[in-house]
């Protein structure tokens, strides 16, 4: 199937499809994804243990995370031997590309489809999406397939929970970008696309706001950032990597202690009766809970500060008396608010705030001090902005399992009069 570059109105080539059984198991399990225990572990059921597989674990390591290696051969200073018995035993494989999408204003959205992770689950996809800037590149990564909040403005939100992503599969994600992107040492990325010009990698920001409720996954999520942030693999920092959640209060202490990452709170409103509506899991952890739980946190300081979400609903939320509510909520907390334009998608309810109201909202809170950005919709074209993601699976393998087409790229693919 093509997938379509919308920036440029034209088709690009689309990966060649799985030879594999979707029905089925992988023949072999990938090591992509996998933390240092685990490659300890498959390389005991190859016979390589004690001394010898410390050694090899930082072999593989650096030539997964630091290089980007596909195959075993790849591995010149790894044994011939070794290399036979891990090929024979393990792949390198990473989840399969189903469709790339690039919006015009040079978002990427990738869908993936992932493997079943026992016999008789089918194969699921997620979607992963790549905002870049002039001097950063933020990845935008799923922690779950579905998701289990079903907030009223959010598209994922209507997708029901299929299953945690394994640590694994959350960090092949940054794999697959790094490798669309040409983000290996030695690479180019593709011609015409847009990433940063500074000199430095094309991914450097990793942000938990894709699909799926990242403290309901807690213990993958807090794995996958042990990977990330390895000084030697992937060497993301901590101050470029975000995690968001809607308020799973238990957690976020602990996951503030063991990783020191950014938090993001999706907030979205100021009073318990809203937010039960817009954020239903508000009824279990009510407003003030979630606030006591950020005063907390572990790695909140001046310097790094809380980001409270709030996404602009035109009548609902968006009120000068809000914007003082919410100034009056935050007090004693080191935050900063990010204004999110709603971004629409079919069968929602809500339209986004005027600009000018954004705009009134946007100067109460900077007046009481603190930082206001509005954050400029992204990939709107492409159902790439936030609160738009939602894999296709389920609607679309009822009608044609092969037809995994946005609704934005069906009508662009017409409106050139082009046949899938």
């Amino acid at each position: 199937m093509p997938t379509l570059d919308l920036a440029n109105a034209k088709p690009v080539a689309a990966p060649p499809a799985a030879a594999t059984d979707t029905r089925a198991l992988p023949a072999k399990p990938s090591l992509v994804g996998a933390g240092r225990d685990a490659l300890k572990a498959a390389l005991a059921d190859i016979g390589i243990e004690g001394r010898e597989a410390r050694m090899r674990v930082s072999q593989l390591w650096g030539w997964i995370y630091q290089r980007g290696a596909k195959t075993f051969e790849e591995m010149s200073n790894v044994s011939k031997h070794l290399r036979q018995a891990l090929a024979e035993a393990y792949t390198l494989d990473r989840p399969e590309v189903v469709a790339e999408q690039v919006s015009q204003d040079g978002t990427r959205k990738w869908l993936m489809r992932i493997p079943p992770s026992m016999a008789g689950e089918k194969w699921h996809e997620i979607e992963t999406v790549y905002i870049p800037t002039r001097d950063r590149g933020t990845l935008c990564i799923s922690s779950q397939v579905g998701c289990t909040l079903t907030c009223s403005f959010c598209h994922t939100g209507t997708q029901k929970l299929v299953r945690n992503l394994t640590a694994a599969e959350i960090v092949a994600q940054v794999i697959v970008a790094r490798d669309r992107l040409g983000d290996w040492p030695g690479q180019e990325p593709p011609e015409g696309a847009f990433v940063p010009t500074d000199g430095g990698r094309f991914v450097t920001n990793i942000v938990f706001m894709g699909m799926g409720e990242p403290l309901y996954n807690v213990e993958n999520v807090t794995g996958a950032l042990h990977t990330l942030l390895d000084p030697d693999g992937l060497q993301f920092s901590k101050r470029r990597v975000t995690l968001s959640t809607s308020g799973v209060v238990p957690e976020i202490g602990r996951v503030g202690e063991e990783t020191g990452v950014a938090l993001a709170i999706s907030l979205h409103a100021v009073r318990d009766d809203l937010r039960d509506e817009l954020v239903p899991l508000n009824r279990k952890y009510p407003i003030a809970e979630l606030l006591d739980a950020c005063r907390s946190y572990p790695a909140a300081s001046n310097a790094r500060r809380i980001t409270f979400e709030y996404v602009m609903l035109k009548g609902v939320n968006d009120s000068i008396d809000d914007a003082k509510r919410l100034v009056r909520l935050l007090k004693g907390i080191p935050a900063k608010i990010n204004l999110i334009p709603f971004n629409p998608w079919p069968g929602s309810k809500y339209e986004c705030s005027d600009w000018e109201q954004i705009e009134r909202f946007s100067e109460v809170v900077f007046e009481a001090g603190y930082s206001s950005p509005v954050r400029t919709p992204r990939g709107r074209d492409i159902l790439a902005a936030c609160g738009q993601l939602k894999s296709e699976t389920e609607r679309l393998r009822a009608k044609d399992k092969a037809a995994l087409m946005s609704k934005a790229e069906q009508d662009a693919f017409r409106a050139m009069s082009m046949v899938d």
